[in-house]
């Protein structure tokens, strides 16, 4: 059984408070995902962030599949880090931490994600032309969006 780690990290120059409202707002999320994904809530982000929390997505990751993606908020520490877990969806495992951490002049955003691609030794095979491109593309694309959402960091 193969685990994939994807870390990403980024400076943002706003407030921890700021930081923390836009990311742990599951309304959000669409904003920063590219237009291609088809990214839709079904349900579950009509109130605050809480562990416990499932949220009920509609993507479009490859080839006009639509895919249903349901996550669970499982841990949370207000203004510092939450986790967001798979429980059914388009992988074996989604282990999703997301850190904000204050810096001068702004905030450090960290973001490490676990995961597992189905299907065994074909999941394998297909992971570094599918799966790991598009998860890079998808990260890179949110990178950009928040920067020219938030500004860049110059600390």
């Amino acid at each position: 059984m193969k685990i994939y780690t994807k870390k990403s990290k980024q400076n943002l120059p706003i407030t921890l408070a700021e930081a923390w409202d836009f990311l742990s707002n599951p309304e959000n999320l669409k904003e920063i995902t590219p237009e291609y994904m088809g990214f839709v809530i079904e349900s579950g982000a009509d109130r605050p962030m809480f562990p416990g929390q499932i949220i009920q997505y509609i993507v479009t990751p490859v080839l006009g599949i639509k895919t249903k993606w349901v996550t669970e908020i499982t841990h949370m520490l207000y203004q510092q880090y939450f986790v967001d877990e798979q429980r059914f969806g388009p992988y074996a495992l989604w282990h999703h931490k997301h850190f904000i951490k204050e810096i001068p002049g702004g905030v450090e955003m960290e973001d490490i994600i676990d995961y597992k691609v189905p299907l065994g030794i074909i999941g394998q095979l297909v992971h570094p032309f599918i799966v790991k491109p598009k998860l890079d593309e998808i990260f890179e694309y949110r990178r950009k969006k928040l920067i020219a959402l938030f500004g860049e960091y110059k600390g």
